[in-house]
């Protein structure tokens, strides 16, 4: 079985992903990828990445290989996420962490994770690869039972990472993060399209660009929720500024993606008039593909520095 051995630019060089996939390794860790591995153009081993069952059977073997994720499953229609972006952001979050723990990334970190989905994504990573301890809120039910299902599929992961319903839609904080409870990090992936119509453009053209017929199953779908929200990831992201600020002696760092950089100047302005005291940008690429994420924290460096040493490494 061919697979050529290069490195993927760009992501980060604690990323597992970042030589090309090892599909002998990867099929004896799954054995169902086996049906889904077809000859590239080069001769080398790959899957289709325009079909949807691909693309989750592959994502089952990178968590069964590279994080002991034994099993794991979406429910039809729920968004399958890019594992080795989504790994990125784990580490990248963990620099920062580091930052202001002695350059050290911290083991006793606790993090939420703002939208969990069905996939528990950022949790299954986070927790095999730090050992930080996760909270998952999720505003869907469905959302929120796949997600239990991946927990109880697999032995131990109920003590790492806990899930909370969000029971009131104009919420994203408030109802999740409970008196004298702390975080050292927050995290989320926003809804990005500010209308259902430009979901569905995005999808029509992510569809044209894998060379898919219009209406043909998108191979990391996506329920409305998770794409769109009304004034996309802007609003959405301003509105969890603001309501942080209620958490500000709570939470070291609140983090969020901002899927295009043309957005970054608006919610700097959110920060500056809600009080935020510290602004970092980490800057992330898969490919030609560039990425970022904005943290924002309400404590300046001497109470960082004071909150590291008080939870201990």
């Amino acid at each position: 079985m061919k697979t050529p051995a290069a490195t993927k630019p760009g992501l980060h060089p604690r990323n597992r992903h970042r030589n090309r996939y090892d599909f002998a390794a990867l099929t004896e860790s799954s054995p169902a990828l086996a049906a889904f591995l077809r000859q590239g153009p080069h001769g080398d081993t790959t899957v289709d990445f325009a079909d949807p069952l691909a693309v989750k059977a592959l994502n089952q073997a990178l968590l069964a290989h590279f994080y002991q994720i034994k099993q794991w499953d979406i429910p039809e229609s729920f968004l399958c996420p890019p594992v080795p972006g989504r790994a990125d952001y784990i580490h990248h979050l963990a620099d920062l962490l580091a930052e202001s723990n002695g350059g050290v990334v911290p083991t006793q970190a606790t993090v939420l994770d703002v939208g969990v989905g069905a996939n528990c994504i950022y949790p299954l990573i986070g927790q095999h690869e730090y050992g930080w301890r996760f909270t998952g809120s999720e505003l869907d039910e469905d959302a929120l039972r796949g997600a239990m299902q991946i927990l109880e599929a697999n032995p131990g992961l109920n003590r790492m990472i806990r899930l909370r319903r969000q029971k009131n839609a104009d919420n994203i904080l408030d109802g999740i993060i409970h008196k004298n409870e702390t975080y050292d990090a927050t995290l989320c992936n926003p809804p990005f399209h500010d209308s259902a119509q430009a979901a569905r453009s995005g999808s029509e053209r992510k569809r044209r660009n894998l060379g898919q017929d219009a209406g043909a199953a998108l191979n990391f779908g996506g329920r409305e929720q998770e794409l769109w929200c009304e004034g996309g990831e802007v609003a959405f992201v301003s509105k969890m500024i603001k309501e942080s600020k209620a958490f500000g002696r709570q939470v070291l760092w609140f983090t969020s993606l901002v899927s295009k950089g043309e957005n970054l100047p608006a919610l700097y302005r959110v920060m500056q008039e809600t009080g935020v005291v510290k602004v970092v940008k980490k800057e992330m690429a898969q490919g030609q593909k560039q990425s970022r994420f904005i943290a924002w924290s309400f404590m300046d460096d001497a109470q960082r520095a004071r909150w590291a040493k008080n939870r201990g490494k």
